[in-house]
């Protein structure tokens, strides 16, 4: 029996591209060695071998497994019935369009095609595995009738272990500056210009010597990146936002280690994987309760009901100033963290695989 994982792009870097690569070694340790990844695109920064080209994947026997990660519009969402062998969508949402309407065509395409594919499948599919519970209620709101078991994402924390870019660290510590980070793609979605908003009111109110960080590429959303340069330029916090576009991993890891505060005011999210990383690197988290946010942060982090800057410019405060909090804080999280280590995530992914697959197999 073969188990092949099948995705529209694998990138390097990326949490879907990171969770496939893990899943791929948790297979071979199940000892399913007849394995291998294919893709529509490849990234090229990936070792030689890493994944195939769609085009290449051989014919399946029924008995073969299909693991399809389910994340954006694509030809293969509709072609993935015709395939033979059991299919398994691993479902990792798909950002609504209306987010991207603004500021790009391409994302409205992608996002659109991809909700009305995801529904199509309903019907189609063996199982699913959400990596969120919020994304179970998703597909269950399109009308999927099959088993569907909540697991999350596969996270290679011992990456974050490496070294940091000493050159970020050099730049940015020991000056007294209480540092606040966001870490995500620059997407509408994220809602970037609310962390700007909530750091413009801990900045005046609060702490004037204090900088955010808003670390991300924004590649393909160039229209939405300038609107944020903008308004920061408006608020006069020119000096105090910084836009550090696309780092490599080792500056990543320099940021997350300045950080006082981490905050997040995404609007839709299906996992949302920086609020683990803020949690490795014990970061007090501020976030914004909606979507896939609370169910990560599993109460952990401090919620805000909404996008209230003011409310979370206090939280934020509070992180900084009273230590009691702050430390109650990190320990909710500490426990919170313990819930996706690779040791339990992969136990836990491993049981739903063997389950399916003798319960087919039967």
């Amino acid at each position: 029996m073969r188990i092949i994982q099948l995705l529209p792009t694998i990138s390097y870097g990326d949490a879907v591209g990171n969770d496939t690569l893990a899943i791929q070694e948790l297979l071979r340790e199940m000892g399913y060695h007849d394995t291998a990844i294919y893709a529509e695109n490849i990234d090229p920064r990936l070792p030689e071998g890493t994944a195939h080209p769609v085009s290449d994947l051989p014919q399946l026997a029924p008995e073969d497994v299909i693991l399809y990660h389910g994340s954006v519009g694509t030809d293969l969402n509709d072609q993935l019935p015709q395939f033979t062998g059991r299919k398994v969508m691993i479902y990792h949402n798909i950002t609504p369009p209306e987010f991207f309407a603004p500021y790009s065509p391409t994302g409205v395409r992608l996002s659109a095609d991809g909700i009305r594919q995801i529904e199509r499948l309903a019907g189609k599919l063996d199982y699913c595995v959400a990596v969120s519970q919020f994304n179970k209620e998703d597909l269950l709101r399109m009308g999927y009738t099959c088993p569907i078991d909540v697991c999350p994402i596969l996270i290679p924390f011992e990456d974050y272990a490496k070294a940091p870019d000493r050159a970020v660290l050099r730049r940015y510590s020991g000056d007294g500056y209480v540092n606040l980070l966001f870490v995500g793609r620059v997407a509408p979605n994220k809602r970037q210009e609310d962390v700007i908003r909530a750091f413009y009111f801990y900045h005046r109110f609060f702490e004037p010597k204090s900088r955010l960080f808003l670390v991300g590429a924004y590649e393909g959303m160039e229209r939405y990146y300038q609107r944020l340069a903008a308004y920061v330029d408006r608020l006069g916090l020119t000096d105090s936002v910084i836009f550090p576009g696309h780092i490599k991993f080792n500056a990543i890891l320099a940021y997350y280690k300045l950080a006082d505060v981490f905050v997040c005011m995404s609007e839709h999210e299906g996992f949302c994987v920086p609020l683990t990383e803020a949690m490795y690197f014990d970061v007090p988290i501020v976030a914004r309760a909606t979507t896939a946010i609370p169910d990560t942060l599993g109460g952990g982090g401090v919620l805000v009901p909404d996008n209230d800057p003011r409310e979370a410019a206090r939280q934020i405060h509070r992180l900084v100033q009273d230590q009691p909090f702050r430390e109650a804080t990190l320990q909710k999280q500490r426990q919170r963290l313990a819930d996706f280590s690779h040791e339990r995530v992969s136990a836990r992914l491993r049981s739903l695989l063997e389950a399916f697959i003798e319960g087919s197999q039967g």
